[in-house]
């Protein structure tokens, strides 16, 4: 196999393409909402799960041979772990590590103060205010890609951005990863569907990279969902071995509904979702020790007299500071979701839950933010709309987790001798110095007198949203891919999709 990353590195002229920031360093702390006692107890009531009830693997008996070969109680599918025996894998999981883009500007840190913001994931929908809700496909998958690429507030092109449904089940992943590959030059995220396609989409990122430079490093990753409670299908358990055989890493994160597929209460619920993040982590760790994990967080809770998630509620933004000060216990990454709502439209029920979620995500220590931008309907749907305001909304937080600068140019006792008593500071010169970055200026939000709104059309933020996902797109330039890589991946994918027939559902 040829250097994919030798060529990559040798492209003859500079990327074009927006902005480029990779990556946002938080420069203030962490939110520590619970003491050491209340942290302490439930890494007890953690390990009295996996001690008496454990977690099963279903339908890979591979797993459980690696499990009983790691000195776990195996029976059947049940796996149960003494005390202090999960804790003591996942020490070898790095507190830090890089995803790589095929772009080396627009690799990621992962760890440490370092916060990556990412689009929806997994939505079989999509929406606009042209066209309405209706089933994803290619062509929108590759829109959203494009939208992630030209905003300079997302770091990571994402995964399954939206289902695309036009294409066969089992053949989808290969067109959804070469999109990733074409039309962004961010780091991406691979199937998890089946072992044979996280298979596919890691030889793919050799092909990309070089055999090699994948070996020593991350240049993919898959969202393991747990099926919780305390379930790894073999699915999801065969794509994490997957990734952690190549050195790659799996985001393992359960799936925990407060009050359905977790207890009501919500400290009960972290301990349920400590311990399955906590054995993910460690199946990897005991396949390849040192390889990059990241210790995810779905906790949220439902309509207890419907039964339909509920999101950006009190009760899960509080278990998301809880999770954050868990996972740095155990110096691992950390995965939140952003933008949570089950509205189904642009409104003030989305925007609310979806500001409670992103603050949430960015202040309990988050590294890796799912879902940052577009997801609706409790992710039903991506929203074309949505997706722009979400990343114009990320843009602020760019801004508020560099807190408030004491630098010694921040302040200024000349400019109130320039403004005068009750005068104002407009044109004094310490604002003329800081005007340009003084304050974040969102690219949808209005701030004209009303008559001049209503003269100019009186668009809403929905309206001028759709205008601006427009205009993106408008203006998206492809980055350069070099002609013999892409060659070597469609030989691959077209070779891939002739050894199987077509499966729809």
């Amino acid at each position: 196999m040829k250097s994919g990353r030798g060529r990559i590195r040798r492209r003859g002229r500079a990327p074009k393409g927006p902005i480029i920031i990779n990556g946002l360093k938080r420069e203030i702390p962490p939110y520590e909402m619970m003491n050491e006692e209340g942290l302490d107890l439930i890494e007890e009531k953690t390990e009295e799960i996996l001690q008496e009830v454990g977690v099963e693997f279903r339908g890979d008996d591979e797993a459980l041979k690696i499990w009983k070969d790691a000195g776990a109680d195996v029976k059947g599918c049940r796996v149960r772990f003494d005390k202090g025996h999960v804790r003591s894998l996942v020490k070898t999981a790095p507190s830090t590590f890089v995803m790589h883009g095929r772009n080396p500007r627009r690799s990621v840190l992962v760890g440490d103060d370092n916060v990556v913001f990412c689009p929806a994931y997994g939505s079989p929908f999509v929406s606009d205010l042209d066209k309405g809700r209706r089933y994803g496909t290619i062509r929108h998958f590759q829109n959203l890609i494009k939208l992630a690429y030209m905003s300079p507030w997302i770091h990571h092109s994402g995964g399954t951005v939206c289902e695309p449904v036009d294409l066969p089940v089992n053949k989808r992943h290969l067109d959804m990863v070469h999109a990733h590959m074409k039309y962004s030059d961010m780091p991406f995220m691979g199937s998890v569907t089946s072992r044979d396609r996280a298979l596919d989409s890691i030889e793919m990122a050799r092909i990309l990279f070089g055999e090699e430079f994948v070996n020593q490093n991350c240049v993919i990753s898959g969202n393991i969902n747990m099926n919780s409670p305390l379930v790894y299908d073999g699915a999801m358990s065969g794509a994490l071995r997957a990734y952690a055989e190549a050195n790659q890493c799996p985001v393992v994160v359960p799936f925990v509904l407060s009050g359905a597929t977790g207890p009501v209460t919500i400290a009960a619920a972290i301990a349920q979702s400590l311990a399955e993040v906590m054995v993910g982590v460690a199946l990897g760790q005991v396949i390849r020790p040192g390889s990059p994990a990241i210790f995810g967080n779905f906790i949220t809770t439902v309509n207890l007299r419907a039964g339909s998630p509920t999101f950006g509620t009190a009760e899960s933004v509080a278990a998301s500071y809880v999770v954050g000060q868990l996972a740095r216990r155990f110096n691992i990454p950390l995965r939140c979701s952003g933008g949570f709502t089950s509205s189904p439209c642009v409104d003030a029920h989305s925007t609310n839950e979806s500001v409670n979620s992103l603050n949430a995500a960015v202040l309990c220590g988050s590294h890796f933010v799912l879902h940052a931008a577009g997801w609706m309907e409790s992710a039903l749907t991506v929203s074309y709309e949505k997706f722009v305001i979400d990343a114009d909304y990320l843009g602020s937080l760019h801004k508020f987790v560099k807190g408030v600068s004491v630098a010694k140019e921040q302040f200024t006792t000349e400019s109130f001798l320039e403004a005068g008593f009750g005068g104002h500071f407009f044109g004094c010169g310490h604002t003329l110095e800081h005007y340009q970055d003084a304050f974040y200026e969102s690219e949808l939000f209005t701030t004209p007198a009303y008559e001049q709104w209503e003269e100019e059309g009186g668009a809403d933020i929905a309206k001028r949203a759709n205008a601006k996902w427009k205009a993106m797109l408008q203006e998206y330039e492809e980055p350069a891919l070099d002609p013999a890589i892409n060659e070597e991946l469609q030989a691959f994918m077209h070779r891939r999709k002739n050894e199987m027939p077509d499966i729809w559902h």
